[in-house]
């Protein structure tokens, strides 16, 4: 038996196939898979390219494949699902399939009994939840405009908008000023900021969210907030996951990390924060990294509808094929 997970993002998609025994034959990487970013047909068309090119290393034919789950960003309504799922019958023409919200793919990989809450924190920003009676709860997912306030394009724009303030003395000095525009390839910040300007540019680069990282290392102020606000959003975010369950058991409920902003950057600051903010209402609230990315909580999900269960060994084999290390 085959079976493929794909997991489309808000900057890449990267898609794995993999036999019944785990090990993984074939990966493949391709762009923004997040249809709310760059519309269906553009999405679905990573998405096909990530899973056809992992099919190509594989060695295997899209009808050998028994299963394929999709973990995508974007996908949080209905509304989503009747966008997708056309667009995904049309272009790829599998013969079984599913689609779910990303934050699931998380929670496969982080919660063994696949129950608890997770935090998506990677290009965006999401939360959801499953208790033991099945129940599900997302929280937020929509952007900045729909109360979110975290995710790698919420801190470039923050980064940005507070540097500009530095700048212009409405706030103490921050090394952001000089970090970024050199990092853009400018002289000065005041050349940075007329280009923004005069070309009417509404958007910050995503990679700025990495120079916040690397300014917070060096002990910039601004940073280091930005970085701990952001933990306590996502804290927030949790929190409310676990209020509106209600029927968590109320020890442990584990709290898994998901995103490249977690599981890869794992800024103590922003950690702290967050575990701080759950704490708060939930303290015996546990906290897990996963040590896998979330593409293989795509494949657990394909063999669970297969009825293939998820063992240690196939654990260890997804850990040194794809482990997030530190």
């Amino acid at each position: 038996m085959y079976v493929a997970g794909v997991d489309g993002g808000g900057s890449k998609t990267i898609a794995m196939v993999a036999d019944e025994y785990g090990t993984v034959l074939g990966a493949a990487v391709s762009g923004c898979g997040n249809h709310q970013i760059i519309g269906a047909q553009a999405a679905v068309l990573n998405i096909r390219g990530a899973l056809f090119g992992a099919l190509a290393q594989a060695g295997i034919a899209k009808e050998e494949l028994d299963y394929v789950q999709f973990g995508l960003a974007g996908a949080d309504r209905r509304i989503d699902m009747d966008i997708l799922c056309p667009e995904i019958g049309r272009q790829l023409s599998l013969r079984s399939w599913d689609i779910v919200c990303d934050t699931m793919e998380g929670l496969r990989i982080g919660s063994p009994d696949n129950t608890g809450v997770v935090l998506v924190c990677g290009s965006n920003t999401n939360a959801a939840g499953r208790n033991r009676l099945g129940q599900t709860v997302q929280i937020g997912g929509f952007d900045s405009l729909f109360g979110d306030r975290a995710g790698g394009y919420y801190l470039a724009a923050q980064a940005l908008s507070r540097a500009v303030r530095s700048w212009e003395g409405r706030e103490p000095y921050s090394d952001l000023v000089e970090r970024i525009p050199l990092r853009l390839g400018f002289a000065s910040f005041e050349e940075m900021l007329n280009r923004y300007l005069d070309e009417d540019i509404s958007a910050a680069p995503l990679e700025l969210s990495l120079i916040v990282h690397e300014s917070a290392d060096s002990g910039d102020w601004l940073s280091r907030q930005l970085l701990t606000d952001m933990g306590r959003e996502l804290g927030i975010s949790a929190a409310a996951v676990i209020r509106k369950l209600g029927s968590f058991e109320e020890a442990g409920v584990p709290v898994i990390l998901t995103g490249s902003i977690l599981q890869s950057g794992r800024n103590p600051l922003l950690l702290d924060a967050l575990a701080k903010e759950v704490e708060r209402e939930y303290p015996s609230c546990t906290f897990v990294i996963p040590e896998i990315p979330p593409v293989f909580g795509a494949l657990m999900l394909a063999m669970d509808q297969l009825g293939i269960p998820v063992t240690p060994d196939m654990l260890e084999h997804f850990e040194r094929d794809g482990g997030i290390r530190r």
